[in-house]
């Protein structure tokens, strides 16, 4: 189907049951427009359209471990990336995006990773398309729009849903729709690490290609494993939030940087290659020498890794068992380590702390009924609380004063991953 007919289709409430399930029913007027607008930004593509939903991630619990092989778990959320791309019958990759004039253009001619392109988009493509071609998988050209409510320093892995978002796109059009959530998440991975020139992990792309909340050990970096833990905040009394300190994470890659090298540091010390290898014992007992090689605070982020990792165990047991509060009480203690041990509340170059304040706000509020943690890489941006769902409001109030109206966001966890929209001719 042409895009003047999908967008047609989504105004006359074709994808209504769909857009329901996907972000609530109260939500489905606002994305029908949504999606018959960004259908419209790609009519001058050819070929039928493909429709592709990549949500963003909230971390939940393993606080930078997983670029240690560590723990970790993450939930897919109700803010996501969406495409809507023609296959082209060349290898140039051009797209559209709401809030830029100028297309993303890239000819995949050329794969190898461009100076001038890092911290692009256009990196992103070319990345995630070097590496499913390195892999074996066909690779092609497209065109058409993309737009994305995962805003930029929200926390939410914007970039990591765009790369997962572009390895959809990829799977569907020249692929027949056969690559695997393990594959389309490496391949983002590779793209943000060698061409965007950020240092992450897998989480991202792993939680925003699953769906639901997930648990995910990573020590098979290249095969991690992946449980899938039904859960409901909601339900259980508690809604799932993150405040946006209006704080940027730009200039800050030196600061993310820092956390894996230190780590790695310690491991390389006792004579292994990550904190996933060693132990308590063999940190403490090498104390001495590490404090003099690699420094106090490499070794208090070896041990938040070590606590954090196997926090991760007893949130997902929690979890499973639907014991809200010895959850919460292990995500307490996880902020607590990041604060102190991990030290990515704030940057030691900035003359600003802002994510301290929404913490130390949020504690006074919540009084131990809730939870409250740094969210993500940190330094920077968000925080994320879980806050009594009578008390929503108050809360919403105090830190919206604090930070401004529209800070805080209420997520909903989404429980699939990336998908290609079904369509009359793609069911």
């Amino acid at each position: 189907m042409r895009a003047e007919g999908v967008a047609g289709l989504v105004e006359a409430g074709g994808l209504d049951r769909f857009l329901a399930d996907l972000y609530g029913p109260r939500e489905t007027e606002a994305q029908r427009r949504r999606y018959a607008r960004l259908a419209r930004r790609a009519a001058f593509s050819s070929g039928d359209l493909l429709l592709v939903s990549t949500p963003g991630r909230t971390e939940l619990g393993g606080n930078h471990t997983d670029h240690n092989n560590g723990k970790v778990l993450a939930a897919s959320v109700d803010l996501d990336s969406l495409a809507a791309v023609a296959r082209s019958d060349d290898l140039v990759v051009e797209l559209f995006s709401e809030g830029f004039q100028a297309p993303f253009r890239v000819d995949l001619r050329d794969t190898s990773p461009r100076s001038s392109e890092r911290g692009t988009t256009e990196a992103l493509i070319r990345g995630v398309a070097a590496r499913l071609a390195a892999l074996g998988f066909r690779i092609g050209g497209f065109r058409g729009g993309i737009a994305s409510d995962v805003l930029r320093g929200s926390g939410l892995s914007s970039s990591a849903s765009i790369e997962v978002l572009l390895g959809t796109c990829f799977s569907h059009l020249y692929n027949s729709g056969g690559l695997q959530a393990e594959t389309i998440a490496s391949a983002g991975k590779y793209a943000e690490n060698v061409y965007f020139g950020k240092p992450s992990g897998l989480m991202d792309q792993m939680a925003c290609a699953t769906g639901g909340i997930v648990g995910i050990d990573f020590l098979l970096p290249e095969a991690p494993k992946v449980e899938r833990i039904p859960f409901d905040f909601l339900s259980h009394g508690y809604a799932l939030t993150v405040v946006d300190t209006g704080s940027s994470h730009d200039d800050l890659t030196e600061d993310y940087a820092a956390i894996p090298a230190e780590m790695r540091a310690v491991a390389g010390a006792l004579g292994k290659s990550v904190c996933r290898e060693i132990s308590y014992p063999e940190l403490l007992g090498a104390l001495p020498r590490l404090r003099a090689s690699a420094g106090e605070r490499a070794i208090l982020r070896a041990m938040h890794f070590l606590d954090e990792n196997a926090r991760v165990d007893r949130e997902i047991e929690a979890l499973k068992e639907g014991d809200i509060g010895g959850y919460l009480a292990a995500v307490r203690e996880s902020g607590s380590s990041s604060w102190r041990l991990l030290q990515n509340c704030w940057s030691p170059r900035a003359a600003s702390e802002p994510i301290p304040l929404a913490l130390a706000l949020s504690e006074r509020f919540l009084s131990g009924d809730g939870a409250c943690r740094v969210h993500g890489g940190g330094f920077a941006g968000t925080i994320q609380t879980y806050v009594p769902t009578g008390r929503s409001e108050e809360y919403r109030a105090l830190m919206e004063g604090a930070f401004g109206a529209g800070s805080v966001t209420g997520l909903r966890v989404r429980n699939e991953g990336s998908i290609a929209v079904p369509l009359p001719d793609r069911v």
